[in-house]
């Protein structure tokens, strides 16, 4: 599993949503601190879009 430095984290967030993206394989995903995961995407843009996604929604962890 290679997590990219670069990526870590994405933008500065409160604690309670610091994402991050994880490669497995030919997929990323996204992962936050508060147990929420992405879905596999083959396109690393879009697993960033998702935990931006994640990091800005309001409310309780999806």
């Amino acid at each position: 599993m290679y997590q990219d430095s670069s990526d870590s984290p994405v933008d500065s967030a409160p604690p309670a949503h610091s994402t991050t993206t994880v490669e497995r394989g030919s997929f990323c995903l996204a992962r936050c601190v508060c147990g929420w995961s992405g879905p596999a995407r083959r396109a690393r843009d879009r697993a960033r879009t998702d935990a931006e996604q994640h990091r800005s929604s309001p409310g309780e962890p999806r």
